[in-house]
């Protein structure tokens, strides 16, 4: 189709879009609740997008357009923070009408959630066995495993600058867990304790903070809603609901930003 002839609807293909929600019951509160899981599975398909990006640059040593495209998903974290309030409209009654429909369907299902964990470095490779229903699915988080997490990446940035990152992190296999390092610690302490020297790479730790900040925020809503919701019940999947989601909270992605406050 010539630009000339380029509709709104055409260019953001609405008619596909909006044609997406297909409730399975005839609950008012059906509606609400698909448009606001699939709102939030697109802007997570943009923070995978950003921040895909941002590792590419960060290995690059290419920070000034890695930290704009930083502080963009934590714009878009704000977007899913929001949502659970959106959702928090849905009463108990309401949700009790509407789960029989739900299936075995569940949020813990979510691949790109999921992937965005493995990207920022909390990654398990028995998780990988819940997508395995959708082959695609476990394939690309099986090779999100292979690569450098987020965390990496920065952490080689700071070894390619001088700073002693020890071998044993640098070397480390991708697809285990990481383990917190004092060697790192020390390394992060050196740039907060001398910002000037080290300017971009406390921007990048402060740029990174603010992400797990906001993911962490994100998870707390999540609790929230879902204990306000439905209480304290087994979720869809299988999941034990406000129990599961309160040990997510412990789970971090980059330890030593959080510990290094304390020695500073």
């Amino acid at each position: 189709m010539p630009k000339s002839e380029l509709t709104y609807s055409g260019y953001l293909n609405l008619d596909a879009l909006l044609a997406c929600q297909s409730p399975l019951s005839s609950e008012h509160d059906e509606l609400l609740f698909i448009v606001i899981h699939q709102a939030a599975e697109l802007w997570l398909k943009l923070t995978l997008h950003e921040l895909g990006a941002v590792r590419r640059l960060i290995g690059a040593d290419d920070l000034s357009p890695a930290f704009k495209m930083l502080a963009r998903t934590a714009r878009v974290q704000a977007q899913l923070i929001q949502s659970w309030e959106v959702l928090s409209t849905m009463t108990p009654t309401d949700y009790v009408r509407l789960r029989e429909h739900l299936g075995s369907s569940s949020g813990f299902q979510s691949y790109q959630y999921r992937l965005l964990e493995f990207m920022l470095g909390a990654r398990e490779t028995k998780l990988v066995e819940i997508h395995q229903d959708v082959p695609a699915h476990a394939a690309g988080l099986t090779a999100e495993l292979a690569r450098p997490s987020l965390y990496d990446e920065a952490l080689r940035l700071l070894a390619r600058r001088g700073l002693p990152v020890p071998a044993g992190v640098l070397g480390r296999d991708l697809a285990e867990p990481y383990v917190p390092n004092a060697g790192v610690e020390a390394c992060w302490a050196t740039i907060y304790n001398d910002p000037e020297r080290y300017w971009d790479l406390y921007e990048l730790a402060e740029k990174l903070m603010d992400v797990e900040h906001h993911v962490q925020l994100w998870r707390f809503g999540h609790i929230k809603a879902v204990e306000r919701i439905i209480g304290f019940r087994r979720g869809t999947g299988g999941s034990t609901g406000v129990a599961y989601l309160n040990t997510v909270l412990t789970k971090g992605f980059f330890p030593e930003l959080l510990s290094v406050r304390t020695v500073l």
